[in-house]
């Protein structure tokens, strides 16, 4: 049976088996001399070679006072070895010896007296040479000092992951007495910390010999729980002679000011970034619900994880100036929804153009009311109740996991437009001053765009309704002709034009066919388009030629200051199916002959209403039942990346078709030629001949 084992695992592998060499008893080269009881070297071990420099062969049977002492320190030696001798007391101190090499040197001794087998006495000396003993003292001392003073935490942990030795800088950054960590696993004591990743990579320094050096670690320790502090974190591996691995040395710097600059410019960076992508972002049309989605994507998911913007519709309408001041609830029109993930949260938001009335209890009518950010860190039950617009909404706020709510106004020109509302649920922070600051930021470059998409979408709208209120409605049936109209204003990020068409029934059957452009747009270009409708009508009733019609219009295009205007002045008569044409600088009109395909009228191009002098021509020409005209403006055919012949050539090559009707006709056109980004205004009117009454 083996014999038991005397010692635990970890410490028998530590303190059993061979040492290799380099240990501090070699380092410290300690040397043994024995003397008999008359004073002679009777065994020599070989570091007393290298403490005093003799061979053994030089030093056996010599008598040690005379060979290593110098003469004046022989009586006194010889009094020392005596008294160990006869009373068996140890003496121990320095004593100056004689080298070999005839030089004194310092050493130091430990004398004893030892008995044999057979009773007989003998003296062993120990010694070592005093400056690498004072040297090595030193080295401990200094070690010790350091790691004991040290501002940095540090600890010394055997192979087995036990603390050997923790420093009270260590102590204080852990919170828990060094008493409490000696001989116990980091698991047992840094309760409060990813103690797994900790011991892993202990682990692999042991393993690897690789040291780990500032590592980052973020928590919370018994000494400041209440405060997030930043460590960085080093482990190495301790070797002693020979590379026999003693343990793994951890040291700890609390870096929590460095941590708090490095993230305060992390999130100043941030914000840059957020406030950058805003500028590029938010504005880039002058759509108003265009402009606040922009707002919110920008604001998802930097800044939140939901962000929604509500517009006081009586401020979007604009039945009045401001937010009442007085209590009282507020209907709002939501624009803008986002959210970084799917959230039921999205669907308790009002949905975009949906109307809401919010009581004067309710954050969103007190931040507009007050003008002023409302914050809330840490949102119950009851502040749900107060930010959305129902019970069953704040129900699914509750539900998705809503904790912190933020509402900032969207103020331009000293008026409230509404609020930017911000929530975070997955996102575990509250809102803090940066967010208020950021927010409001956004919420400010955002609130100007969105006011000015709003007038300009107020004048728009007028521009658009008088330009629709000046052009004709639906024609009376024409004698022996028929007739399709269409009109398409800008895309909404740009002003109506004074585009117009006119259809005008003559005396003897006879019918005028106008299309004309003002150039400009806006309410002053569709005012003019409507002086000149207006002429036109009645130059057509007195029975003019064309060109004549012109002539008077270019006269009345003069007196318009800072306007000119293209125009076809087209008179159809169904009896002799004669049509007879002027053009005033406007693109040619198309006609459509039965069995032929679709061509450009060669007509003289004139110069533009408005720059007189310059005369106008009637060019006359046949239109036969089942034959189509068409007359349009450069909006359907006009665009910034290709010539006009080549869109010329397009406008033929889509009306070569088979046919449609009138109607269908022209927004087949409208469809096939006008992208939807397109900036100007349209109008289209296709005539067709028709058998005569």
């Amino acid at each position: 049976m083996a014999a038991p084992d005397p010692l635990p695992g970890g410490e028998r592998d530590r303190r059993e088996g061979p040492s290799p060499p380099g240990g501090l008893l070699d380092l410290l080269s300690v040397a043994a001399v024995v003397l008999d009881i008359r004073g002679r070297i009777v065994f020599w071990s070989p570091q007393a070679e290298e403490v005093f420099g003799y061979t053994a062969e030089e030093a056996l049977g010599q008598y040690a006072a005379h060979r290593l002492v110098h003469e004046e320190h022989q009586d006194l030696v010889v009094k020392l070895f005596a008294e160990v001798m006869s009373t068996g007391a140890s003496w121990a101190g320095a004593f100056p010896i004689r080298h070999k090499d005839g030089s004194t040197r310092l050493v130091e001794f430990r004398n004893m007296r030892l008995l044999d087998d057979l009773g007989d006495t003998y003296a062993l000396g120990i010694a070592a040479d005093q400056a690498t003993l004072q040297q090595v003292e030193t080295g401990l001392a200094l070690s010790q000092r350091l790691v004991s003073q040290a501002p940095i935490g540090i600890a010394l942990l055997d192979t087995d992951l036990n603390y050997l030795l923790v420093n009270p800088a260590l102590e204080r950054i852990n919170g828990v007495p060094a008493a409490d960590h000696i001989g116990k696993h980091p698991r047992d004591v840094l309760t409060f910390l990813d103690v797994e990743t900790i011991e892993s990579a202990l682990r692999q320094v042991l393993l690897t010999g690789t040291p780990v050096i500032d590592q980052y670690t973020v928590g919370r320790t018994p000494a400041d729980p209440d405060h997030d502090h930043a460590w960085s974190v080093s482990y190495f591996r301790i070797e002693g002679a020979g590379g026999r691995v003693i343990g793994v040395a951890n040291s700890v710097v609390d870096v929590s000011e460095r941590h708090q600059a490095t993230t305060e410019a992390d999130r100043a960076r941030r914000r840059l970034a957020v406030i950058a992508d805003a500028s590029a972002r938010v504005g880039t049309t002058l759509e108003v619900e265009t402009t606040a989605q922009e707002l919110v994507e920008v604001a998802v998911p930097d800044l939140a994880d939901i962000a929604t913007v509500d517009v006081l519709d009586d401020v979007l309408a604009f039945r009045r100036a401001a937010p009442s001041r007085e209590p009282g609830p507020e209907m709002f029109r939501a624009l803008a929804v986002a959210a970084a993930y799917p959230t039921p949260a999205t669907t308790a938001a009002l949905a975009v153009g949906d109307l809401a009335a919010y009581g004067a209890d309710r954050l969103i009518t007190r931040c507009v009311h007050t003008g002023q950010p409302i914050v809330v860190a840490h949102a119950d039950g009851d502040d749900l109740q107060r930010i959305a617009r129902d019970a069953d909404a704040a129900a699914a706020f509750a539900q998705a996991g809503v904790h912190a709510y933020l509402a900032v106004p969207l103020i331009a020109r000293n008026e409230v437009l509404g609020t930017l509302d911000l929530l975070r649920a997955r996102n575990p922070l509250p809102f803090d001053e940066d967010d208020v600051l950021l927010a409001s930021e956004l919420a400010t470059r955002a609130a100007v765009a969105i006011d000015n998409a709003r007038w300009h979408q107020s004048v728009r709208n007028t521009a658009e309704t008088l330009q629709r209120s000046l052009l004709p409605g639906r024609p009376p049936p024409l004698p022996g002709l028929h007739v399709a109209s269409l009109y398409q204003p800008a895309q909404a990020t740009h002003e109506v034009g004074g585009d117009w068409y006119d259809v005008i029934p003559l005396d003897g059957d006879k019918t005028a066919l106008v299309v004309g452009d003002v150039m400009g747009n806006g309410i002053d270009a569709a005012a003019t388009m409507g002086r000149l409708r207006t002429a036109t009508c009645a130059f057509a009733d007195l029975d003019l030629d064309p060109d004549q019609v012109l002539q008077h219009l270019d006269k009345i295009t003069q007196g318009l200051e800072h306007y000119i205007a293209t125009c076809i002045y087209a008179v159809y008569d169904p009896r002799s199916h004669r049509c007879r044409i002027a053009n005033a600088g406007h693109l040619p009109p198309v006609i459509a002959t039965t069995g032929r395909r679709p061509r450009l009228l060669d007509l003289p191009t004139g110069a533009p209403l408005g720059v007189g002098g310059v005369p106008f021509h009637t060019t006359a020409f046949d239109l036969n039942p089942g034959d189509r005209l068409l007359l349009y403006t450069d909006g359907l055919v006009e665009t910034r990346h290709h010539p006009i012949d080549e869109r010329l050539g397009t406008l033929l090559h889509t009306l070569d078709e088979p046919r449609r009707p009138l109607d269908d006709t022209c927004q087949w056109l409208l469809h096939s030629l006008r992208h939807p980004d397109d900036h100007d205004d349209v109008a289209i009117l296709i005539a067709q001949a028709m058998p005569a009454p």
